[in-house]
């Protein structure tokens, strides 16, 4: 399981273990397993979803950035929506 967090300027919108996530990279969409090699991503706007042991989940973001590194997530987004 990798640690995920979603945060906001205005707020943490998801925080918790999931199994894999995908992302609205700027060059197009992208996913993320377990062990992923580090990255830093700009991200456009679109459906960031990831899957946790309750199931899939998703939100809509209007671009950001995500940081892999170590089995850690984290999605800084300018907005999310939903």
């Amino acid at each position: 399981m990798m640690n995920l967090t979603i945060v906001t300027p205005e707020q943490q919108v998801f925080q918790g273990e999931v199994s894999e996530a995908t992302f609205p990279g700027a060059d197009g969409s992208f996913q993320v397993l377990q062990n992923h090699a580090p990255i830093v991503s700009a991200l456009g706007k679109g459906t960031v979803s990831y899957t946790t042991k309750e199931g899939k989940k998703s939100h809509l973001v209007e671009g950001g950035v995500v940081e892999v590194n170590d089995n850690k997530i984290v999605l800084l987004a300018e907005k999310v929506i939903g």
